[in-house]
C-alpha cells in the first residue's frame, strides 16, 4: 500500500493530497482586482501545488471552477484555454456560489493523475 501525502493548510482542509497516482486538489482561491488577474493567480497557485508532486497542469484530469458571478463564464471559458494544449483540457464542471470573502471571484479544485514511468495508460476501444 502506498503512503498518502498531504499538503496541509492553516484551515480544516488540505491544499492537496497524493493517493497513489492521483493528486486531489483542495480549493485554490483567487487573488487580484480583475477576473483575469484572479484566474491567473489561481493557475499560478495550482502550478505551484502540482510542482510539489513533480506534476504540471497537463496532468489535471478534472477541475471544478467555482464562480461568484455566472456573467464571468464567457471570460473564464476564453482565458481557460490559455493554460492547456488545444483539445487536452481536463473534464470540468463550472458552477456559481457565494464566497465568504467579498473580493473573491473564483476558486478551483480538482484531480490530477500521474502516469508513472513504464506504465501505459489504457486506451479506449
Amino acid at each position: 500500500m502506498s503512503e498518502i501525502r498531504r499538503i496541509p493548510t492553516k484551515h480544516s482542509y488540505s491544499k492537496a493530497i497524493e493517493a497513489g497516482d492521483f493528486v486531489f486538489l483542495g480549493l485554490h482561491r483567487a487573488k487580484g482586482d480583475s477576473f483575469a488577474e484572479q484566474l491567473e493567480s489561481v493557475f499560478l497557485s495550482l502550478k505551484k501545488t502540482l510542482a510539489e508532486f513533480d506534476m504540471t497542469l497537463a496532468e489535471l484530469v478534472k477541475v471544478n471552477v467555482w464562480l461568484k458571478k455566472i456573467q464571468d463564464l464567457p471570460e473564464m471559458e476564453e482565458l481557460f484555454r490559455n493554460y492547456f494544449e488545444m483539445d487536452r483540457y481536463p473534464a470540468r464542471m463550472t458552477s456559481t456560489t457565494e464566497f465568504i470573502d467579498a473580493d473573491c471571484l473564483l476558486m478551483i479544485d480538482g484531480v490530477a493523475y500521474q502516469c508513472r514511468p513504464g506504465v501505459q495508460p489504457s486506451k479506449l476501444a
